[in-house]
């Protein structure tokens, strides 16, 4: 049992609009990934992203480990990052992993499975995990030794987790391909089933 973390690729290139997903991704996935990009359109202007780059490029999302398939909404906030980052040419922090549903209203929706998420995260290093406030108190099943070694940035909306992910406008030289630091997710049940985020 436990968690594995997902990294989240996206890159743009001269195009008609197209939207492109990989990596073996399951339908709720790619709802999420399209509910991000929804999203990240919508909050271009506050972003200080021109609306010409959207109908000037296609964009492409891919989850690596292509052969492995890979489903749920838990991966949707990352998905989002990935994109924002990508349009307005801001890095994702390289020392955070998040995890979270969203909506087109960009609300954060708590996940399941967070004790094997935040478990995971530790495992590859990380120090620092935004999750839904929601889920705070599934805090309370994660073992207090890797919790103190931990920062844990309760996030209710994309705006939250933006702030939290992003560098500093001017920190990034203009991106045309972007890395979101992990997605975290539970990876199996004790029955060896998929387990959905």
């Amino acid at each position: 049992t436990g968690g594995e973390v997902l990294f989240i690729e996206a890159t743009a290139m001269p195009g008609a609009k197209q939207f492109m997903l990989t990596g073996s991704l399951g339908q709720v996935m790619q709802e999420s990934a399209r509910a991000g990009l929804s999203l990240v359109r919508s909050l271009s202007a506050k972003l200080g992203i021109a609306e010409k780059f959207w109908v000037t490029h296609d964009i492409h999302l891919h989850i690596p480990a292509g052969a492995v398939p890979k489903d749920g909404p838990s991966a949707g906030v990352t998905m989002a990052v990935a994109l924002a980052s990508l349009a307005c040419g801001r890095a994702v922090r390289h020392d955070v992993g998040m995890t979270g549903e969203i909506t087109l209203r960009g609300k954060l929706l708590p996940i399941g499975g967070l004790k094997e998420k935040v478990m995971a995260a530790h495992r590859v290093g990380l120090q620092r995990v935004i999750l839904p406030r929601r889920n705070e108190p599934d805090l309370e099943d994660v073992p207090a030794e890797i919790k103190d070694q931990m920062k844990f940035i309760l996030a209710d909306t994309l705006d939250d987790v933006l702030v939290a992910s992003l560098e500093p406008a001017g920190k990034s030289p203009g991106i045309r391909s972007s890395k979101a630091r992990p997605a975290l997710r539970a990876a199996r049940t004790r029955r060896g089933a998929r387990a959905r985020g």
